[in-house]
């Protein structure tokens, strides 16, 4: 079906009611809390049935193992991971997957496609100290030597890294943005430190490249690094905007329900018009945020129009989410200011997002540029 500029494919509606009771079963608040506590920050049994339901292999095409699907269809289940709080690697390996199909040879997309697709996790190392949102201002670097690259450098925010398989990594090389592929065999003991992120349910690293060396044909095509790096942006910017509109449907049932009864004075607080307003706001602000999601969706192939749908997409769920979570924790008093107030994950969950890849204003300057120039 298809209205409004927004295309639903069959796949999509199957996908979003396989995703919504899965993800509601696997990942109730309970066990969301249990795992701040724990080592991995996910339950690796979960993640072998997210496999075993074909997930990681959506967006991989049939020649490589996969279904033969798009980003179009991973959308649901992102966005219902994200309303359930799922801690998972499933969005860095699939957007691994995105880089490989754009940059990577014939030979590394046979070997990796099939295996993330198999269920192998990757990480994205493409962060810097200096915090820019351009992918292209990298400050690692690698250095030709022998037949090998010479890495050097530290990467912030790599999430999953202590999981992962394989490592996309952003460095400059011969003084230009490139990628390459860093198998876990190549990491050695103490690369990896944990960061401390606002944002429990995930577990970031930094790793430090430094003393770390791997053959050249780790390097997906150079000249394809600038495309791989613009589809990577994309792809990350698509997936979060699926999660934050989905956290952004739990944060206000999760404040209904709690209007609807909590009393004060005799009288439900949800009777009163100043939660109420409020509530029909954050609704709106997530009706408007989850059909931007699904028309970035629908066009996210189409050159040109796919970049303005998805920068308007994360811009909105940037807003809806931090938004309802903001009136979330208010509304609950002051346990909304508590650790115990599940109000609070949603709003550092918020914060995280908006802090990768670009925040609700600087996707609006992008979209200026895109629009107006």
């Amino acid at each position: 079906m298809e209205f409004a500029g927004i295309g639903y494919s069959e796949e999509q509606i199957q996908l979003l009611d396989i995703a919504s009771e899965f993800c509601r079963e696997k990942s109730p608040i309970a066990k969301v809390r249990a795992l701040l506590e724990s080592e991995s920050g996910f339950d690796a049994a979960v993640w072998q049935e997210i496999v075993e339901l074909g997930w990681t292999a959506i967006a991989v095409p049939e020649s490589h193992g996969g279904v033969g699907l798009s980003l179009a269809e991973v959308v649901p289940v992102v966005e219902q991971m994200g309303r359930n709080l799922l801690a998972s690697p499933f969005v860095p390996s699939i957007i691994a997957q995105q880089a490989l199909l754009v940059a990577g040879s014939t030979e590394q997309q046979a070997e990796w496609l099939p295996r993330l697709a198999a269920g192998e996790i990757a990480a994205l190392a493409l962060g810097e100290s200096n915090g820019d949102w351009d992918l292209g201002n990298i400050a690692a670097s690698a250095t030709r030597a022998g037949g090998v690259l010479k890495l050097s450098g530290t990467k912030h925010f790599v999430l999953w890294a202590d999981s992962a398989d394989v490592y996309v990594v952003s460095v400059l090389l011969d003084g230009k943005p490139a990628l390459l592929l860093l198998e876990k065999s190549a990491i050695k003991a103490g690369v990896l430190r944990r960061e401390i992120i606002v944002d429990e349910t995930k577990r970031s690293f930094a790793l430090t490249l430094d003393g770390i060396s791997v053959p050249e044909t780790a390097l997906l095509d150079p000249a394809k690094a600038g495309a791989a790096l613009a589809q990577i942006e994309l792809a990350a910017n698509l997936l979060q905007a699926a999660e934050m509109c989905g956290g952004s449907q739990a944060v206000i049932d999760y404040t209904l329900d709690y209007l609807r009864t909590r009393k004060q004075f005799g009288k439900l607080i949800g009777e009163y018009q100043a939660l109420k307003h409020p509530m029909v706001d954050a609704y709106v602000g997530y009706e408007k945020a989850r059909t931007h999601l699904y028309s970035a969706a629908h066009s996210f192939s189409d050159q040109g129009r796919g970049e303005v749908a998805v920068r308007m997409a994360k811009a909105a769920a940037d807003g809806a989410y931090s938004y309802a979570a903001d009136r979330a924790i208010q509304f609950h008093g002051g346990f909304g200011f508590t650790h115990d107030c599940d109000a609070g994950l949603h709003r550092r969950a918020a914060i995280f997002h908006a802090s990768q890849y670009g925040d609700a204003a600087w996707h609006r300057k992008k979209l200026a540029d895109l629009l107006l120039a």
